[in-house]
């Protein structure tokens, strides 16, 4: 069964990619009453204020139309700013060499968090590099990961 944010992920990709945005990632958080629905977009050269503003309409108008979300929401959309969080394998793919923080659903070694170095990805694995050690972490135990940006 598809979670929230992959039904929204489909019914939302192609109007916010036409509005020349990568619709990066969705997250679904509740807050008290309330749901806050999280876009993240990016694009070539970087996103501006008034993306968000375009892309939060068009995807105002769209949820208006087809309601998918049941509770009181309020609608939030950013760029994923330099410590952006990963959702797909491919966006981790991009992301080949940089240094990750990785939280676990499950831990692995008594460990829910690993940061290191993103050496590879084969099928749904993810090699780290922690502490000079070879960290094999499976794709769907993830819960949560960003880039370590470097300044």
């Amino acid at each position: 069964m598809a979670t929230l944010e992959q039904k929204l992920q489909e019914l939302l990709q192609s109007s916010v990619e036409d509005l020349g945005c990568e619709l990066w990632g969705i997250e679904c958080q509740r807050a008290g009453r309330y749901l806050t629905v999280r876009l993240y977009i990016d694009k070539e050269g970087g996103v501006t204020v008034e993306d968000c503003a375009d892309v939060s309409r068009q995807v105002s108008a769209i949820l208006d139309v087809e309601d998918p979300i049941a509770d009181k929401y309020n609608l939030e959309v950013s760029s994923p700013g330099l410590d952006r969080a990963l959702f797909t394998l491919d966006q981790y793919q991009r992301y080949i060499g940089q240094e990750i923080v990785v939280h676990l659903r499950i831990p692995v070694l008594d460990r829910r968090k690993w940061q290191g170095k993103l050496e590879k990805i084969e099928n749904d694995m993810l090699t780290l590099i922690v502490d000079g050690q070879e960290q094999i972490l499976v794709f769907g135990n993830i819960q949560k990961a960003n880039i370590i940006p470097k300044f």
